[in-house]
C-alpha cells in the first residue's frame, strides 16, 4: 500500500521495486533502483524517511522516527530481514544484518557491517570499515577486503533480484 499522510505523498522513483504487501506512508522518498520488500513498513508520519539509490529494505522491516529525527538510508545499502530502524542514519555501502535494531540518532558510517541480531543504541556512531556485533553493538574488527566487496555485491544483487520480481 502506498498512502499519503495529511498533505505528504510518498515520492518513489519509477525504477524502484515496491512489493505489493509493503506499506509506504507519508513523508517517504525512495531512490532509483531501490527495493522495498514484502511486508515492510515505512511510516513517515512524523518525520522524513529517505532511501537512496540501489538500496534494499528486505522483508518484514520497520522504518519510523521521532518528530525531529529523520530516518536516512544512503546508496547501495542492504537492510536485512526483520530489521527495525528508528530515526537513524545508515550511510552508503552499509549492511545491516537480519533482526537488528538501530535507535534514534545512531549513525552507521559508510562501509559499515552490522551483524545479525545487533542492537545499536541511541546516538551511537559506528565507524566506517568495521564489523560491529552484539547487544549493545560493539566494534569487533576491521572489515576484510572480501567483506568490503560483499557490501557492494549485496546491494547490486538485490537490484537484479528486484528487476526479476518487477518484470519476471
Amino acid at each position: 500500500m502506498i498512502k499519503p499522510f495529511l498533505h505528504w505523498q510518498p515520492a518513489i522513483a519509477e525504477s524502484a521495486f515496491i512489493a505489493e504487501s509493503a506499506d509506504i506512508i507519508g513523508r517517504v522518498t525512495i531512490g532509483a533502483q531501490s527495493g522495498i520488500w514484502y511486508q515492510s513498513v515505512l511510516r513517515g508520519d512524523v518525520c522524513d524517511i529517505r532511501i537512496g539509490e540501489r538500496s534494499n529494505i528486505q522483508d518484514h522491516c520497520m522504518l519510523h522516527n521521532s518528530a525531529d529525527t529523520p530516518c536516512i538510508i544512503g546508496n547501495d545499502v542492504t537492510i536485512g530481514h526483520r530489521v527495525i530502524l528508528h530515526g537513524c542514519e545508515i550511510q552508503d555501502l552499509c549492511l545491516v544484518g537480519m533482526g537488528s535494531i538501530i535507535m534514534d540518532r545512531a549513525v552507521l558510517e559508510e562501509g559499515c557491517l552490522l551483524a545479525a541480531g545487533s542492537l545499536v543504541t541511541e546516538r551511537k556512531v559506528l565507524r566506517s570499515g568495521y564489523l560491529y556485533a552484539g547487544s549493545p553493538a560493539t566494534e569487533r574488527r576491521p572489515l576484510s577486503d572480501e567483506e568490503k566487496r560483499f557490501l557492494r555485491y549485496s546491494a547490486s544483487h538485490y537490484v537484479e533480484l528486484a528487476q526479476e520480481h518487477m518484470h519476471g
